[in-house]
């Protein structure tokens, strides 16, 4: 289902926020297809400044360096998947189906979003299963840590942790789980696409789908909820 939500990632992400501007939207979109396209490491602003028919000194106007906008789409997607999360939980009452929904959610977080059409959402997926690591991976990440950057990932974290105890308030590592529930979802579709030898999924179609069912079982199994 098409839903439509913006989503503002924290100011210290940005130096103008590029969703105000046609051109800052169209460097949300054209670095989404660039970065997927090339990775990281051979994406710069000179190649994105080509692909927009721009001068490169134009993209630094919104971002000081590619690490600030991978941090921005990194944090948009964060927000993006937290809102997938409370959405698909409501109307839930039993704690273990909010569990699971939630779960659900974290497999298959590339839901069209027709309110903002410059994010190309499956894209932005692909781009934090490769790249994700590297926006909090860095020597800085104390810095920025302090300057509330990560905040995003940590709200959904709490989120998912809240999810956890209201299904065993006894259970004794929440964080830890929630935390890796999310880098799970992420880490296995990439290891199954190019590792294979450290994940038990095989790419193919169905992947999101046995994602979830291994995630749901990791779980209820350190809950030790009964089968249902």
């Amino acid at each position: 289902m098409a839903i439509q939500v913006r989503i503002l990632p924290a100011p210290e992400l940005f130096l103008r926020d590029p969703q105000d501007t046609d051109l800052g939207r169209r460097i949300l979109s054209n670095s989404i297809h660039l970065m997927d396209e090339l990775g990281l490491e051979a994406f710069n602003f000179k190649k994105l400044a080509a692909r927009l028919g721009s001068a490169e000194a134009s993209v630094y106007r919104y971002f000081s360096n590619k690490h600030q906008l991978l941090l921005y789409l990194v944090n948009w997607y964060w927000d993006w998947v937290h809102h997938l999360v409370n959405r698909d939980i409501a109307g839930k009452a039993e704690p273990d189906e909010r569990l699971k929904a939630a779960i659900a959610a974290l497999t298959r977080p590339f839901v069209d979003n027709p309110g903002v059409p410059y994010i190309d959402e499956r894209k932005l997926h692909q781009i934090v299963i490769s790249e994700g690591s590297k926006a909090y991976h860095t020597k800085s990440v104390d810095q920025q840590n302090n300057k509330g950057v990560f905040h995003g990932y940590k709200s959904l974290s709490d989120e998912i942790c809240q999810l956890l105890l209201a299904v065993n308030p006894d259970f004794p590592y929440p964080r830890t789980l929630a935390t890796s529930l999310f880098e799970m979802a992420h880490n296995h579709p990439y290891f199954a696409g190019h590792i294979p030898q450290l994940t038990d999924l095989k790419s193919g179609d169905d992947l999101s789908e046995r994602l979830e069912e291994m995630l749901w079982f990791w779980t209820s199994t350190l809950l030790k909820l009964p089968n249902k």
